[in-house]
């Protein structure tokens, strides 16, 4: 036993040596001499609040500028984060009003400009994307463990950058091997080219991230010079889609608060395809002046709080959370509200401020079939005249609007007709002067379905840890402008109703992860199965695994390659079925 002990103890002082060892063995660059900042780059702290908190530990400097803080700007939730470390590691002591005023004064004073958060809000909306990642070096030391949206999500000094490279490794020394110092080459490696950049991955991240996310900014500078808290007490439009419920149109009245940059709520929905009508209440911050944090709750009289049921039906959730950018002009936001344990479920939403002329959001359907004869399209918007005649209405070359059913201030029911040989693509409609671009797609068939998303992931829950959901929807498409299916110009007609399935994704021999991962509804929501060993399984191992979630859609007059056919279309998704997240990195607070 003491034996391993000691051997135990070798390994790991290895582990933390083997890094300086890897680094004095290496061929470095010439040292480069470190440009001096300029004494003004730091932001001075003027908040007395943020100054009694933190002079403690960060010192303050003649300028008001404390060490660190006035040296790094970052979002809402990454100055809610700063703090929640700050008292889990360094005994800080704080209310939580205490500690809701220094987030608002450091993500005003010491936040992002609305250039540079834009690329980065699919971080706080919670989005699953595919990340582009510009530098090698920043994929090597940083992206092992962090999204790039979280990176983007600041801005630092060069210094800033080396300090946070230095806490890594004081509070994570595995990161030295598993991403900041490369191995080293084999003895009998030949040099390196003249000139090659043999720096670790670690130190030329740093050179990034401190040319490309600089503390002082054009942009922020600007920024700076605009600050103010934004006019948002109105009525807005809301146009929204949600999948696995399609389009939503609405309104949201916002009223101020009692303290300056905040809001209360009151929202109406109306999902288009099932009728149903729902109301909810809310509250908002709005951040540097166009970030949007905000929490609405249903009308229901539900708890706050997601419930299994509320999640397990995609429906209206007792909670629901909004992240959205605000126009400089404070006349439109967009961005997405979510819920789920795991942020799953959203809607992606647009609002637009109702003044006194007439809006044109969108219409109760993506796409017509031509040629069609009598089809009823309903207009969704805001402020109709009451004296509108049907010349009023122009949906371009090949559609005739024939008669108006019924019209009213927010929406109007026409007839229309489609002409044989109508141009094939997206349609802008206009109601007299009011415009919406894009608005329907016209198709003359379904040429193939794809299954949206087309890759996913779900969480195994339901014991100790909760469920993540996957909700799936078909998309139909058709062949677009140069008629010739699966190129750039296809069109996409919205989603359509069909059968879903799933199957074995093959990984090893005699898989059978269908059979134990969760279920798959008619609606296409899978809900994962419970976490934890499962005696039933080979091994009596847990529910995880992988499936092909399939989607069947049986088209009237279907054709492939020209040739009429009466195979149904089919489309698949790849999803993997995984363990539960035990550590979650996510800032809820900032919302409240």
């Amino acid at each position: 036993m003491r034996v391993l002990k000691a051997l135990v103890l070798v390994i790991f002082s290895l582990f933390l040596f083997l890094p300086a060892l890897w680094a004095q063995s290496q061929t470095q660059s010439p040292p480069q001499e470190k440009p001096k900042e300029p004494d003004e780059e730091g932001i001075p702290i003027t908040n007395p609040l943020v100054v009694e908190k933190c002079s403690s530990c960060h010192k303050k400097d003649e300028k008001g500028r404390l060490t660190r803080i006035s040296y790094e700007r970052l979002t809402p939730e990454g100055w809610q984060m700063a703090i929640k470390r700050m008292v889990r590691l360094n005994g800080l002591n704080i209310t939580p009003e205490e500690a809701r005023a220094i987030v608002k004064y450091l993500s005003n004073f010491h936040g992002l400009a609305p250039e540079e958060a834009k690329p980065a809000m699919y971080q706080a909306e919670h989005r699953m994307i595919d990340e582009n990642v510009p530098d090698e070096s920043v994929r090597t030391a940083c992206i092992i463990c962090h999204s790039y949206g979280r990176i983007i999500s600041q801005r630092r000094t060069r210094e800033e950058w080396e300090l946070l490279i230095n806490m890594h490794v004081g509070y994570f020394p595995v990161v030295e091997f598993q991403g900041f110092r490369r191995f080293p080459p084999p003895p009998d490696a030949p040099p390196p080219p003249p000139g090659t950049d043999t720096r670790h991955p670690a130190d030329r991240a740093v050179e990034f991230l401190a040319k490309t996310l600089p503390l002082q900014s054009p942009e922020w500078s600007a920024w700076r010079a605009n600050l103010r808290a934004p006019k948002m007490a109105g009525r807005w439009l809301v146009t929204g889609y949600q999948i696995g419920r399609g389009r939503i149109y609405g309104e949201v009245s916002i009223e101020p608060a009692a303290v300056e940059d905040e809001f209360t709520t009151k929202i109406k929905l109306h999902y288009v395809k099932d009728g149903t009508v729902v109301t909810r209440t809310g509250r908002s911050i709005v951040y540097t002046g166009y970030s949007w944090r905000g929490r609405s709750f249903s009308d229901k009289g539900r708890q706050a709080g997601s419930n299994n049921n509320d999640v397990m039906t995609n429906s209206d959730p007792g909670e629901l959370r909004e992240v959205m950018f605000i126009s400089r002009d404070w006349l439109q936001m967009e961005g997405r509200w979510f819920w789920g344990d795991y942020e799953e479920f959203g809607i992606d939403v647009t609002l637009r401020r109702i003044g006194a002329d007439p809006i044109v959001l969108g219409l109760d359907r993506l796409s017509i079939k031509a040629p069609a004869t009598g089809e009823q399209l309903r207009i969704f918007g805001s402020n109709f005249p009451s004296d509108l005649k049907v010349e009023d209405f122009d949906f371009g070359p090949g559609i005739t609007v024939k008669r108006i059913i019924n019209a009213g201030n927010e929406n109007i029911l026409v007839e229309v007709d489609v002409a044989e040989g109508a141009v094939l693509g997206k349609r802008d409609i206009a109601v007299r002067h009011s415009f919406a671009s894009g608005a329907i797609t016209v198709y003359d068939k379904v040429d193939y379905i794809k299954v949206s998303p087309d890759k996913a992931l779900a969480r195994l829950g339901g014991v100790k840890f909760p469920k993540g959901y996957q909700q799936f929807e078909a998309l139909a498409y058709n062949r677009g402008p140069d008629n010739k299916p699966q190129t750039a110009d296809d069109l996409n007609l919205g989603p359509i109703d069909v059968e879903w399935s799933v199957e074995e994704f093959p990984s090893t021999y005699n898989d059978d992860d269908k059979e134990f991962v969760g279920t798959l509804s008619r609606t296409g929501l899978f809900t994962p199965a419970i976490e934890g060993p499962n005696p039933k399984r080979k091994f009596e191992r847990n529910n995880y695994g992988e499936i092909w979630v399939i989607a069947t859609y049986k088209s009237p007059g279907a054709t492939r390659d020209g040739a009429k056919d009466s195979r149904p279309f089919t489309a698949r998704s790849y999803l993997v079925v995984t363990i539960p997240l035990y550590v979650k990195w996510d800032q809820p607070e900032v919302a409240r």
